[in-house]
């Protein structure tokens, strides 16, 4: 599955009734960052979640949406300036 197809599937669910799943490749070319991020993220027990199927990891696209969500920083009204000692 290419993530930049022209006519992408419904990130929902495919014809077998399984949600569309991504490799490490394409996680990383989506979130514009090294592949070798995405396996650091994973040996520090940070990224979306992921399935093994053998030696290939594939992360399901609503668990990216969700872990990207949690990456959004708070917004506030006035500047922050973290204590840092």
């Amino acid at each position: 599955m290419s993530i930049h197809n022209e006519n992408p599937p419904s990130p929902s669910i495919d014809d077998w009734g399984l949600e569309p799943l991504m490799d490490v490749a394409e996680l990383a070319a989506y979130l514009g960052i090294p592949i070798s991020t995405v396996y650091d993220w994973r040996v520090r027990g940070k990224g979306p979640a992921a399935y093994r199927f053998g030696k290939h990891l594939k992360f399901a696209i609503s668990d990216v949406r969700a872990w990207i969500a949690q990456q959004r920083e708070p917004t506030s009204s006035s500047p922050r300036h973290p204590d840092r000692r």
